[in-house]
């Protein structure tokens, strides 16, 4: 995931208004190279990520490995079937395209849950643009996506942003990353 990831990663770091956030988690974290870009940029900043147990000492050799030991940290959490970590800001990246449309509201929902007044949830994948023409990596995920899972698909920014204000969120925005990717940012 760290290669796969890698520019948006770097584009999320540089891109989002850290300056108006202290706290962040990196949902389904594998590695961790997004916390990591994170806090190399912003020293303000503590947070981690999340992901199943047996990812712990993956995530901890490569936190380490950039001296950051001392501001992120990983939680162990199956996000499907426990409540998500409290954060200024929560961060999903390549997760919401693996479920149907009920686990993708109920994440959302958790994440809404989970988050302060203010906070805000980052999203990001091969975002469909809305017109469903330009982004052709995007459709080719979500019919892998429906190969590969048993209800997963991709979607678009506005239908993305139409869940997140379901959930309650007050404000969404979709901005492009790198190459095929989008974030979809939705603010409590």
């Amino acid at each position: 995931m760290t290669g796969l990831s890698m520019g948006s990663a770097i584009a999320i770091a540089e891109r989002f208004p850290w300056q108006q956030y202290r706290t962040f988690m990196d949902i389904g974290t594998a590695e961790g190279n997004l916390p990591v870009q994170i806090a190399l940029r912003h020293p303000h900043l503590t947070g981690g990520g999340t992901d199943l147990p047996a990812l712990e000492p993956i995530f901890t050799d490569y936190v380490v490995s950039f001296g950051l030991s001392e501001r992120l940290r990983f939680i162990a959490n199956d996000f499907l079937n426990e409540p998500l970590p409290t954060a200024d800001v929560l961060i999903m990246g390549h997760i919401l395209h693996d479920w149907g449309l009920e686990d993708k509201r109920r994440l959302l929902a958790k994440a809404y849950e989970a988050l302060p007044d203010g906070g805000a949830l980052i999203i990001y994948e091969a975002i469909i643009d809305d017109e469903r023409r330009r982004n052709v990596f995007g459709l080719l995920m979500s019919l892998n996506m429906l190969i590969e899972t048993p209800a997963g698909f991709d979607y678009t920014g506005a239908d993305c942003c139409g869940w997140l204000r379901d959930a309650g969120f007050r404000e969404c925005y979709v901005e492009h990353l790198v190459a095929p990717e989008s974030m979809v940012v939705g603010i409590k």
